[in-house]
């Protein structure tokens, strides 16, 4: 009997190593793949792209070829210049992210959570959230000067309102038997904020980072497109002037592929802390 106990269980054991090694093998397959899918397009688009520009069916003046743009993101690497100004620019836009987003988390949850706060300062935020990046830029200018402090606030005001408004809207989707339920278990109000109502609004406070950080991206190129004199964008508009068309494709990419990556993290965080919501995958 132990025998047979003993053999089953050596075979049983060698199957579930296989099972394991098996999925393990599926998942990393199936992330080549999507990695495969997401590279299709564009290196198709590149490729095309190369093939008409060698060809001198594009004038390189006005769209320079793939080669000839990673040939100026060398040199530019080489001597140092796009680090320089990858460096003020990311610590621009992660300063008034910080700054605007974190704003945006407190405000949405008061206003969410007292419903006093909505009434008074919900009307006051909304008409703001309507006013463009381009019709404040002059005036920061005109206020702040053109040094950090009216870059970093132009950013975090666009940063703000993705934030606020999502963590609002979180709180207020979250359902209201877990209130009921709270109230059986006699909780003090920061309680139902801190083991309710923002574990429950997670999903749209994510969301909202995730729109947050575009949005702030987006701000630092406002911000130094107008009234810069290092960073990304002012290096963008300097070789603009000089009609360098690869260095503001360089540019350009920098900021796609930061954006993308700052996405691609929020994306992760997603995964890691929100594994027990039953979604559709597609």
């Amino acid at each position: 009997m132990i025998e047979q106990v003993k053999s089953s269980g050596t075979k049983i054991k060698p199957a579930a190593t296989r099972k394991k090694r098996s999925n393990a093998k599926a998942s990393k397959t199936s992330h080549l793949s999507s990695i495969l899918l997401g590279l299709l397009v564009p290196g198709t688009v590149l490729i095309l792209w190369q093939v008409a520009g060698s060809s001198g069916w594009i004038s390189s003046t006005m769209l320079p070829t793939p080669l000839q743009i990673a040939l100026s993101f060398k040199d530019l690497m080489i001597s140092g210049e796009l680090f320089g100004h990858m460096q003020i620019s990311i610590a621009r836009a992660a300063s008034g992210f910080l700054l605007g987003a974190g704003l945006g988390l407190v405000f949405g949850t008061l206003v969410g959570f007292l419903r006093r706060f909505e009434q008074t300062l919900d009307p006051t935020f909304q008409m703001l959230r309507m006013i463009p990046h381009l019709a404040l830029t002059p005036l920061f200018i005109l206020w702040f000067g053109f040094g950090e402090t009216s870059k970093i606030l132009l950013i975090a005001k666009g940063a703000f309102f993705p934030m606020y408004v999502n963590t609002f809207l979180g709180i207020r989707g979250v359902d209201l038997k877990l209130f009921e339920v709270a109230k059986v278990l006699e909780f003090s109000r920061f309680k139902q904020l801190i083991r309710l109502v923002l574990p429950a609004a997670l999903p749209n406070i994510l969301l909202g980072l995730r729109l947050s950080l575009g949005v702030a991206w987006l701000g630092l190129v406002v911000a130094e497109l107008m009234g810069s004199s290092e960073g990304i964008g002012y290096m963008i508009q300097d070789a603009r002037q000089f009609t360098q068309t690869s260095v503001v494709f360089v540019g350009i990419i920098i900021f796609a592929a930061v954006g993308k990556i700052t996405d691609s993290f929020v994306r992760y965080l997603e995964r890691k802390l929100l594994r027990w919501r039953d979604s559709f995958n597609g």
